[in-house]
């Protein structure tokens, strides 16, 4: 089981950079940085909710829940 982090994705689709949302969100660059390389294990419901409101999106637009191949069969 996994989770795939999108927010390249969106912050692509929105022509947003990093340096402008971490700025806009109000955390640290290489924090941010982090979470859109999927280079975290977790992130609080805080900063999730920044992400979402300065990108104008759902959660479910950053994250994706990916089962593992094993159990599908």
């Amino acid at each position: 089981m996994a989770i795939i982090l999108r927010l390249d994705r969106v912050m692509a689709d929105r022509k947003i950079s990093l340096k402008e949302l971490s700025e806009r969100v109000g955390i640290a660059n290489v924090n941010l940085s982090k979470i859109k390389t999927g280079k975290i294990s977790a992130i609080r419901f805080s900063t999730l909710e920044a992400i979402c409101d300065v990108l104008d999106c759902q959660p479910g637009d950053i994250l994706e829940f990916q089962r593992d191949s094993e159990k599908q069969d």
